[in-house]
């Protein structure tokens, strides 16, 4: 390898500019079809009779599987490479969203909605590898907060059209629809991301892959990163997931379409990722995450307003300070892990997903036997541990490279 095809990429350059299309890209059509179902869960419940805490399987089980299958797709990326890998997830998951629009069954349907979040798996670890290993120190920070507004901009177009093209048309409709946006992402992404040029092809060994993330576990400060990834997407998922069947009933009423429009706040998260991790970048990561949070958990608190307005502007709070600490968080990750950075993002993204799935659900509970106050009362004890373990980090000792 050369040093020319070993330099780093740096903010501002032309190859900059591809990678991070191509990245917010992929974000984006992994994204809308995991959450573009969030606003139909409601739907779900009434066109299959199901519950809303067995409706929420629909975005549950695809977290849950998709959590799973990271610890085994960061290691095969380290043979395979991570462009390949990246580009076989997003064509596979976006193919596999037009095809569940169309089954008929409700177990079909969660079948292949859990297949979704397993092909799905192949990009959200191993892109934030990929940034680790190919941007300048100086520019991770902004380039992995630009990936994650991709995502949230997905999350709020496939939310979005889901939402509007239920109330009007089907919600069968709404579906397809995204998985046709999700493949054209992902040609995008094909097209447009630059080639690995500082990726060492390694040969995989199965039996050493349990020693390679365990030495995760022994540092003092990713443990504490790899819980707070369970806590804040658990509780976010939460309030997503149940705020729909909150404003479709009285006082509120709202529409499906007027539920799914509230979703444009993740704008604002978009904005937030890449402002936080250029904020972060400069001031340090331990100075802001715990901000981030608190951020969150005023938003919450708005939430149990009677007052429509006051529950829209604490959702976009808490988005805000979501993302905002997400994009410390994960960005952390690839500064403090030195080494196996891809299996270090995995595990931080499958606690991720798993607390989108075993907290979305079990937010069901509480909505179920105590209504949106103890959706709020769990949510904020989930940020409030949260909120502790940043307090911990940002007396915790830095690495050289932290």
């Amino acid at each position: 390898m050369d040093e020319a095809s070993a330099r780093l990429i740096e903010a501002g350059t032309p190859v900059f500019r591809r990678t991070t299309i191509a990245l917010a890209a992929a974000g984006f059509s992994t994204f809308a079809v995991l959450y573009g179902v969030q606003p139909l869960l409601p739907v779900y419940a009434e066109d299959f009779g199901v519950s809303p805490a067995e409706s929420s399987l629909a975005l549950s089980l695809p977290c849950a599987m998709l959590a799973i299958a990271l610890l085994v797709v960061s290691p095969l990326s380290e043979v395979w490479g991570r462009k390949p890998v990246m580009t076989a997830s997003l064509f596979a998951s976006a193919l596999l969203t037009i095809v569940a629009a169309l089954v008929p069954s409700w177990h079909g349907f969660l079948v292949l909605r859990a297949l979704t979040g397993l092909t799905a798996s192949g990009l959200p670890a191993v892109a934030m590898a990929y940034l680790s290993e190919e941007m300048h120190g100086r520019s991770i920070g902004l380039s992995m907060g630009l990936l994650i507004g991709g995502n949230a901009l997905g999350g709020m177009v496939g939310r979005l059209i889901a939402g509007v093209i239920a109330d009007h048309g089907s919600w069968r409709l709404g579906l397809g629809t995204i998985g046709v946006l999700a493949l054209l992402a992902a040609i995008a992404f094909w097209r447009a991301l630059p080639p690995s040029r500082r990726f060492v092809r390694s040969d995989l060994a199965w039996r050493a892959v349990p020693a390679t993330f365990g030495q995760h576990f022994r540092d003092p400060g990713l443990p504490w990163l790899f819980s707070e990834a369970f806590l804040l997407m658990g509780g976010f998922v939460c309030i997503y997931n149940y705020i729909g069947f909150r404003l479709l009933d009285p006082p509120f009423s709202l529409s499906q379409s007027a539920i799914g429009a509230i979703f444009v706040v993740y704008l604002a998260g978009t904005a937030s990722s890449a402002l936080t991790g250029e904020i972060a970048s400069r001031l340090g990561r331990r100075k802001v995450l715990w901000l981030a949070i608190t951020v969150g958990l005023v938003g919450i608190l708005m939430t149990l307003s009677q007052n429509l307005w006051v529950i829209i502007a604490g959702i976009v709070v808490v988005t805000v300070g979501f993302f905002g600490a997400h994009s410390v968080a994960s960005s952390w990750i690839g500064r403090r892990a030195l080494r196996d950075r891809a299996q270090a993002s995995s595990i931080y993204l499958c606690l991720y997903y798993l607390g989108s799935s075993i907290l979305g659900t079990a937010g069901g509970w509480f909505f179920a036997h105590s209504g949106w106050t103890g959706v709020v009362v769990f949510v904020g004890g989930l940020y409030g541990i949260a909120l502790a373990i940043a307090i911990r980090l940002a007396r915790l000792a830095p690495l050289r490279t932290t």
